[in-house]
């Protein structure tokens, strides 16, 4: 069953309409409705490509949080080989919220990462939707400790709203443990590539994404905070989210202009939701993409290129 976000509900509408004909013709054969489905199904598929034409910045931040879209244990199943889960931190807990371990990419040795929101209300909750505790941040440090160790490149998967801003994880130092993820994966010689999957939102996302190369899925969003949480501080009214998403420039589009971004990944019409399966094999093919990149780099040219790449980021602007 398709969940449609709100701008969809006139193409609900039609889809709708062509599987009820459907369903009718299931259980009386007699009926001759393929016609008029077909007819249905064209309207539909225009219907689609028109809404998707040139989406807003915040109906762009309701496709990359719709509910069907592949998450990380999406990615890392259709991409990833002998994958081997690691946890904890050696120090608290494990974080479920942080996915991560060994794994084998196109068969060469990798360390992927990644936050996971879960899809149903029970994974969702074991998941923390997606907002890591420092633990989980403090989890991908040791792995990208790891790597460094064994020359693994290191691949990220970010999909969160934001580190989670709870009382217990303040008490156990969740700025101090976004600041050192973010300093490792800075600091680290070996291929750090990140992929924003779905949202990449505050600090959270930060500490995963500072990478020598970011590559964004066409509906993804990237910001220093929500659109919700950026009305609510500048208009104290969290409705105005819309002029709040235009402002924040939180589009791949828009970050790759900035040099945010290095790559925009194509979509399938609808979102990656509509064919999960076409999303994840155009990540796997930037994920390769980048990696052929950077092969053949020293640690020491790793790190001077990860630099550049941060010093230079907003120098090229962006017109107004």
């Amino acid at each position: 069953m398709t969940n449609y976000l709100d701008f969809e509900r006139p193409l609900a509408e039609i889809e709708g309409k062509a599987e009820e004909l459907r369903a009718m013709a299931r259980q009386n054969e007699e009926m001759d409705i393929e016609a008029e489905a077909a007819a249905l199904d064209k309207k539909a598929g225009n219907l689609l490509k028109d809404l998707y034409k040139d989406l807003t910045p915040w109906r762009k931040c309701q496709v990359a949080r719709h509910a069907d879209r592949p998450h990380c244990k999406d990615y890392i199943e259709a991409l990833f080989t002998e994958y081997t889960p690691l946890a904890g931190d050696r120090n608290f807990a494990d974080d479920h919220a942080v996915m991560g371990g060994l794994a084998r990419f196109n068969d060469q040795p990798v360390i992927v990462l990644g936050q996971e929101k879960g899809h149903d209300t029970k994974s969702r909750i074991e998941r923390n939707f997606g907002m890591a505790r420092p633990e989980g941040y403090r989890k991908a440090v040791r792995l990208m400790e790891m790597a460094e160790k064994f020359g693994l490149p290191v691949i990220t998967l970010v999909d969160t709203s934001g580190a989670y801003p709870g009382k217990g994880a303040e008490e156990r130092g969740q700025s101090e443990a976004i600041a050192r993820s973010t300093e490792k994966c800075l600091q680290i010689g070996v291929p750090v590539i990140s992929v924003i999957i779905g949202e990449g939102g505050s600090g959270g996302a930060v500490a995963f994404a500072t990478a020598n190369r970011l590559a964004m899925l066409e509906h993804s969003v990237y910001s220093v905070i929500s659109p919700e949480g950026c009305a609510s501080i500048l208009w104290k009214d969290a409705a105005k989210m819309r002029e709040a998403a235009e402002a924040l420039r939180l589009t791949a589009q828009d970050l790759k202009k900035l040099g945010v971004a290095d790559h925009v990944i194509n979509e399938p019409l609808g979102g990656a939701h509509r064919d999960r399966d076409a999303a994840m094999q155009a990540v796997g093919d930037a994920i390769e993409k980048m990696l052929s990149e950077l092969s053949g780099k020293t640690g020491k040219e790793l790190i001077s290129d990860r630099r550049k790449k941060f010093l230079d980021v907003g120098s090229k602007g962006l017109a107004a």
